[in-house]
């Protein structure tokens, strides 16, 4: 899938305009909670009509044969997408969360939700397509509220996208299985995500030091090509199938 982008650099809904950037904060959250699902109901949308690309796909195939080889595939993604998952992808660490995934802000149960919409007071907004059409705020109470049992009673804290926010650190627990899932690898490809920015970064840094091969497949050059062994320029749909096409695994 393409990079997901928005018309335009704004987010707007009738009766609001907003930086997309604005939009994926805490402070955004906290201060306007209902623009900035809006957002992320017309993200989902979007995702939902997207299909895996022939990269997903050869990713998928490849995890199948090093797994059928007694071998680990892992894949780490910055993508919120879910598209690994939707391909058929087991083993996926998802570093900055899943629009698909919800989180509670009163008890933290996180869960998946694929509700269409997430709540009825979305049904309709978000969309640029309607965008000179008035839409007063959401309120509060209207917008998606937390189904988890406590004590035989339902939370009922509101909800908020299950992602990384601008602002916001990673969970330690996923930087920590990222960690392991590096320290243990024998080859890595760096598929589309700048090999200079942080975490990849680190990760490329912590491969190259102990000799393991790097190969970066990217639609450009990056501030890190140079540093690692391999450079496939291209879109990941087109280089990885016939990557993987020549794999033999011994």
């Amino acid at each position: 899938m393409e990079k997901f982008s928005y018309p335009g650099d704004f987010f707007k809904n009738g009766y609001e305009k907003t930086y997309l950037k604005d939009l994926a904060t805490p402070d955004a959250f906290h201060s306007n909670p209902g623009l900035v699902w809006e957002f992320y109901h017309y993200c989902r949308e979007v995702v939902r009509s997207r299909c895996p690309n022939a990269g997903h796909l050869a990713l998928t195939h490849a995890e199948k044969q090093y797994t059928e080889c007694g071998r680990s595939f892992f894949i780490i993604t910055q993508n919120v997408d879910g598209l690994h998952a939707k391909a058929g992808c087991v083993n996926v660490l998802e570093l900055h969360g899943n629009l698909y995934k919800t989180q509670c802000l009163e008890c933290n149960d996180i869960r998946v939700n694929f509700d269409k919409p997430i709540c009825a007071a979305l049904l309709g907004r978000g969309s640029p397509i309607i965008e000179n059409i008035p839409c007063k705020p959401i309120p509060l109470s209207q917008l998606p509220r937390c189904q988890n049992r406590i004590n035989n009673n339902i939370c009922g804290g509101l909800l908020r996208p299950h992602v990384v926010w601008f602002g916001e650190n990673l969970e330690p627990h996923i930087l920590s299985k990222a960690g392991e899932i590096v320290q243990k690898a024998d080859v890595c490809l760096v598929v589309g995500a700048s090999s200079a920015v942080y975490p990849v970064a680190s990760f490329t840094r912590s491969l190259a030091n102990r000799g393991i091969p790097v190969a970066e497949i990217n639609v450009e050059v990056t501030p890190a090509t140079h540093l690692l062994q391999y450079h496939f320029q291209g879109k990941s749909g087109d280089v990885l199938p016939k990557l993987f096409d020549s794999l033999t695994l011994t």
